[in-house]
């Protein structure tokens, strides 16, 4: 009877979702994708004698620079000019949060892939091979890769930061069981479609515009006039489009933005500089990896009354994103749950890696594999099911975070027992059991994976975005912003906000480039706040031009402004449709002389963090969700196979389905990948060595899950989000790791003696070694 039920409330809610999508808007980027007509970087039409540009990079990991002879370079025919540090008008600093990463080395190299010149020439071909006659003579320095090492060697980036709340000491005194152990993330490599790229053009009066691929405009701009020492009105960053981004275009866009700029303000000319693959992989930063302890005390009903972790975040050779990173990692440490004494520290780890940086969750996955990890520990010592720790300990209303916000709108149980109902656990774990017992060769295993992850930058000064809306005379739109379309659909997104407040057809709406001439001052689009901070600044302002609309309307018709509607490019009189039609409307404001442009901001409220006592409300919200991953692995060979993925996630209120249900497979994928494939490889010297992709592996067609069901939380939404329809860019990549542990789970199942290992990404090899070890 129950699974009779359960199986009619999925196929209502299967139902539910299909007419959504049919009537959700498609992304409108997918026609030109689908047809090569998106225009990337790249695909600038390039003036005539425009100059191509190749990074010369440190060919060691750390060193004093004895000697770097360019001669023969220099005389290769066809090349312009190599720019060094020598070169730089202003300063030679590309720092963010911490100024200590030089755009060109100077005396020393810190990591393998520092840029230490810039080769202009004729053709990127000429460039190339000038930058292989380059001779460069360095004197070794010791070389840290791993936080552990750091840490030894007391090499930090800045100083640690520590969240708390109640008394873990004590608490530990009083707890029934406690254990302790230790965990690995390793990195993960962007491998956005579209490499790292540049084109910087002069303008009058010694302007220069950059087209860059860069999820942060007013980063580029700051940067590059930092580092020309010009003021910041005579850089123009505009940008179209990326071909994904992931977090690794929101810092390090800009130095290949800066570079070109600075060949173009010495040279007068054009200059594109383009990565390609093997350049980017071995020069640009990845996720941090991390290595972290812990230690978790629950009483004997399974409530976890005490919890304590140390995350090692290996930084790189410089900040970059790295302590904002981290704080968010302490943000997310305990995931979904509430734990009364919490006491978790994050040191910055300063090695001789590429600086890495953001990754979609900006440290948040890393520090909730490592709570999943400790929960998993207990449950394997206590000898439950992993899913009963995390179901008792789940987040409650008025619940405080240990960074001291409360917990409101809270829908962890909510999901929670969706997913449990909708998908029948039980019913699952039956046949899983069922499955291990009738086979021998291969063993199934199952998992669940709640989030609660918070949206807002957590640097409350960033939550803030404006928007350019213009009215032309033929009733047509045209918007600005600062949101970077990168493949999410946050332009479709806004082109909806403008077509529902205005209601005229989307097609007559056209979202501009994103350009710092028309919106200056701007945040990232990152942290998933660029659809909720832009499209509140869209429809502010579109609501300012439809109120003056409505005012000229009425008195045209003669009515009083509350009457006035404007629905279906048609002024309505008490939802009577008038004559006066949107054009006309816009041509008889345009007479009266009325504004049809506005320029409108928006900063989040309520939100605040305090920093030098650690508490505050940083988020404007959080998204919840539950995900149920079962695996198969086959125990002659360790490989495996991802049978099912059956998620209900918190969408809010979706203003676009299958805009929203495409992030969460995205980001589903990618997190699987993380966890199971992705494993990033560097030798003692610092070398990488997963250079290529036929040694670095992300899922495929052939690796990802058979089946992945998504069903959407029954909620009300949030006011705070864009037509209280959540962020969904980033929550959904925590549901992968719920992938590890069904992995570990089938390994358990073939091998009694198998004692759990926390070191991700849990590849074939290692699931193999498990397997058989005794």
């Amino acid at each position: 009877m129950h699974k009779n039920k359960s199986n009619s409330s999925l196929d209502f809610k299967k139902t539910q979702v299909e007419v959504a999508l049919k009537l959700s808007i498609k992304n409108l980027d997918s026609y030109t994708h689908l047809r090569g007509e998106s225009l990337y970087v790249d695909d600038v039409n390039i003036r005539q004698g425009t100059f191509h540009a190749v990074v010369f990079d440190a060919p060691k990991a750390h060193g004093t620079i004895k000697h770097i002879d360019y001669s023969k370079a220099e005389a290769l025919d066809g090349v312009e000019r190599i720019f060094t540090y020598k070169d730089i008008p202003g300063k030679n600093q590309i720092g963010g949060i911490i100024p200590d990463e030089p755009l060109f080395a100077e005396n020393e190299v810190h990591f393998w892939g520092m840029p230490i010149a810039l080769i202009v020439a004729e053709s990127e071909f000429i460039a190339r091979q000038a930058r292989a006659l380059i001779k460069i003579e360095i004197e070794d320095l010791p070389v840290i890769t791993t936080a552990k090492q750091a840490k030894t060697k007391g090499s930090f980036i800045n100083a640690p930061r520590t969240f708390s709340l109640g008394d873990t000491e004590k608490a530990f005194t009083e707890c029934d069981y406690v254990f302790e152990g230790e965990t690995f993330s390793n990195g993960q490599e962007h491998l956005y479609i579209e490499a790292q790229g540049a084109y910087a053009e002069p303008l009058e009066n010694g302007n220069i515009k950059i087209t860059s691929s860069t999820q942060g405009p007013t980063a580029v701009q700051k940067t590059a006039a930092q580092v020309l020492g010009v003021a910041m009105h005579k850089i123009e960053v505009d940008v179209t489009r990326l071909g994904g981004g992931f977090g690794g275009k929101e810092d390090q866009a800009t130095p290949w933005a800066v570079m070109a700029a600075l060949a173009t303000f010495h040279l007068n000319q054009s200059v594109k500089l383009i990565l390609n693959r093997h350049d980017d992989l071995r020069m640009t930063g990845k996720r941090h990896p991390y290595e972290s302890s812990y230690k978790i005390g629950l009483s004997k009903d399974l409530k976890i009354l005490a919890y304590e972790a140390e995350f090692l975040q290996n930084s790189g050779a410089a900040a970059d994103l790295s302590p904002a990173i981290a704080e968010r990692t302490l943000f997310h440490a305990t995931n979904s749950y509430f734990v009364p004494n919490v006491s978790t520290t994050v040191l910055s780890c300063k090695t001789n890696l590429p600086p890495n940086t953001a990754f979609r969750g900006f440290g948040g996955p890393q520090g909730m594999f490592v709570i999943e990890s400790a929960i998993a520990h207990a449950a394997y010592e206590i000898g439950v099911s992993a899913h009963k720790i995390q179901e008792i300990n789940l987040l409650r209303e008025n619940d405080t975070f240990s960074y001291g916000q409360i917990a409101k709108q809270v829908e962890a149980k909510n999901a929670w027992n969706s997913a449990k109902s909708i998908y029948n656990i039980e019913a699952l774990e039956k046949e899983v059991e069922n499955f291990n017992a009738n086979n021998s060769n291969f063993k199934k295993g199952i998992a669940l994976m709640p989030i609660c992850f918070g949206i807002s930058f957590t640097n409350t000064p960033m939550n803030h975005a404006r928007a350019l809306v213009h009215i032309y005379l033929d009733g047509s739109v045209g918007i600005s912003t600062a949101a970077v379309e990168m493949g999410q659909g946050v332009n479709t997104k806004i082109m909806q906000i403008a077509a529902q407040v205005f209601s005229i057809p989307i097609e007559n709406i056209k979202i501009e480039t994103t350009n710092t001439t028309r919106v200056a001052n701007t945040s990232p689009s990152a942290a998933s706040s660029t659809a909720d901070l832009n499209g509140k600044a869209t429809l502010k302002a579109c609501r300012a031009l439809l109120d003056r609309l409505k005012k000229v309307a009425s008195e045209d018709l003669n009515v009083s402004e509350e009457h006035i509607e404007l629905k279906d490019e048609f002024v309505y009189v008490n939802n009577k449709k008038s004559d006066l039609s949107w054009t006309e409307l816009i041509s008889k404001t345009m007479l009266k002389r009325v504004a049809l442009t506005e320029n409108a901001h928006y900063a989040t409220p309520e939100i605040h963090f305090d920093k030098s006592k650690e508490k505050g409300h940083p988020f404007a919200y959080h998204v919840y969700g539950t995900a149920i991953i079962t695996t198969t692995v086959d125990c002659t060979r360790g490989t495996y196979e991802f049978d099912a993925v059956k998620i209900v996630h918190d969408y809010g209120k979706s203003m676009n389905k299958a805009i929203d249900l495409g992030q969460v497979e995205g980001a589903l994928a990618q997190g699987i990948g993380w966890m199971t494939m992705e494993e990033i490889a560097y030798n003692d010297e610092g070398r990488l060595l997963s250079n290529a992709l036929s040694t670095y592996k992300v899922p495929d067609i052939f690796s990802v899950p058979k089946t992945v069901e998504t069903v959407p939380l029954e909620t009300k939404g949030h006011e705070l989000a864009i037509l209280k329809s959540k962020a969904v860019g980033e929550p959904p990549l925590m549901y992968g790791i719920g992938a590890y542990f069904a992995i570990q789970n089938a390994i358990k199942a073939f091998n009694p003696n198998y004692k759990l290992k926390f070191h991700a990404p849990i590849t074939p090899e290692k699931v193999l070694m498990g397997l058989y070890k005794k």
